[in-house]
């Protein structure tokens, strides 16, 4: 099953967060929408103050980075140590300036890290201990993990260890955070944040901090953040794709769903995408049977659902 939409073009702003591709119904599915309606709301605060696409982004993604109903920062998906390693990027499309950090120990907003990185200039991505050092000469605090370290994540860790040591028992449900907008000076940005997958072996790093895969931003192109089984989103270049077919002109919604029946032809894999183009048309695509979502552009309310 392939969902896909796209709404616009807007004249002014417009932006989009997403809450991770999935498997997640009723009551839970219900809290993620309306946990992407808070980050929209900081976001488009920003936007119709006349702020800048990079800065919405981000807020956007640290209120989902801050909200333990989705996998990113609080409520990360767990190593099969029981440990937190995050990833998160953030990228400008005037300059294509970015910032990452992936395998990232315990801090409370990676993403507010990753922009530390994109503002220092120096290099792109940080990597584990590195990343951790950066964040401290930063300014940032390392977190306390039993502060970040969700009961939820715990349970779906030993669902999953459970399945491996032979029980095919169910693991909960997750979503990388993500966001993409477009500014009313027509600048755009993305940004993406994740947990990655439970039970994934040390060092294991996802899409979300790769640039065209999981995330890609370009003023003469678009802006997109990807959701899902990140070893296919990286092997197909999932958001580089996007932006080859947003450069000939294609809708944002039907640019990802190209990508994903691609990604799952090719590879097996399934997830989403959230994008805006130049010209400030806001799409998104899903091959899961969930991913939480909400819009918004100048002069419109609100758009959300799963």
């Amino acid at each position: 099953m392939t969902v896909t939409a796209t709404l616009g073009p807007s004249t002014g702003y417009a932006v989009i967060v997403h809450g991770g591709a999935g498997d997640v119904r009723g009551a839970q599915l219900d809290g993620q929408i309306d946990g992407c309606q808070e980050a929209v709301s900081r976001a488009r605060q920003i936007l119709e103050a006349g702020g800048s696409a990079i800065d919405a982004v981000q807020a956007a993604v640290m209120a989902l980075e801050d909200d333990a109903r989705f996998n990113a920062a609080v409520g990360g998906a767990l190593t099969c140590a029981g440990t937190l390693e995050l990833d998160a990027a953030i990228m400008e499309g005037s300059t294509l300036r970015a910032g990452a950090v992936c395998g990232l120990p315990p801090f409370r907003n990676p993403i507010a890290i990753a922009r530390a990185a994109l503002d220092d200039g120096r290099h792109v991505l940080y990597c584990g201990a590195g990343a951790a050092a950066f964040a401290e000469r930063a300014g940032f605090a390392p977190s306390d993990p039993e502060r970040m370290i969700t009961a939820e994540a715990k349970q779906q860790l030993a669902a999953y260890l459970a399945r491996v040591s032979g029980d095919d028992g169910p693991i909960g449900p997750q979503g990388t955070v993500g966001a993409v907008a477009r500014d009313a000076q027509g600048r755009l940005a993305a940004a993406t944040s994740t947990g990655g997958i439970t039970g994934k072996q040390l060092g294991r790093v996802g899409d979300s901090p790769l640039l065209g895969a999981g995330t890609y931003a370009d003023d003469t192109l678009g802006a997109a953040s990807a959701t899902g089984q990140g070893e296919g989103i990286m092997r197909i270049g999932l958001c580089a794709r996007i932006m080859h077919a947003l450069e000939v002109g294609q809708p944002p919604g039907h640019a990802g769903f190209d990508a994903l029946q691609s990604m799952r032809k090719r590879t097996g894999a399934l997830g989403g995408v959230i994008a805006v183009d130049r010209d400030g048309r806001i799409g998104w695509a899903r091959s899961t049977s969930s991913m939480a979502y909400a819009a918004s552009w100048e002069k419109h309310k609100i758009v959300a659902g799963g």
